[in-house]
């Protein structure tokens, strides 16, 4: 859906431009690290909490339960520069691939200092059928609402 993704090897970070949907998120002193800077680790929590708000966003948690379940199956990060609590971050979610059965998502941090992200990403879902665990096509539904994101 855009040309630019997290997938590409050199590319410089992302803007705020880029994305339609932020969720805001509270930085908390344990996520500081003793380098006085966010822990590396907890960013995949960031994504993970800004793709489900997206999803909420666009009503569509609902369309993915039920029968269907949704698994990450990838998740990646690059770090352009730090942020540390005290503070409030933007994470910015838009989709990158929509596959047959799985959905890319492309996330980006940013904090009031920059437009430009802290870090980037991808947060990856398979969607399954619930009872046999195996992929199943993203509903149709589900395409539909993704074309305005």
């Amino acid at each position: 859906m855009n040309e630019q993704t997290a997938e590409t090897p050199r590319a410089g970070p992302l803007s705020k431009s880029d994305f339609k949907f932020f969720e805001m998120i509270t930085l908390r002193w344990a996520d500081n690290d003793s380098y006085g800077h966010i822990n590396n680790a907890h960013y995949y929590s960031f994504f993970d909490t800004a793709v489900d708000g997206f999803l909420l966003h666009v009503d569509m948690r609902s369309t993915l339960a039920g029968e269907y379940q949704t698994l990450v199956v990838a998740s990646e990060c690059r770090y352009f520069r730090q942020i540390s609590s005290p503070g409030v971050i933007q994470v910015g979610v838009r989709i990158g691939r929509l596959g047959r059965s799985s959905i890319a998502y492309e996330v980006a941090v940013f904090n009031d200092e920059s437009d430009e992200a802290a870090a980037q990403g991808q947060f990856v879902h398979v969607c399954v059928n619930r009872a046999s665990q195996r992929p199943v096509a993203v509903p149709e539904s589900f395409r539909l609402a993704a074309q305005n994101f």
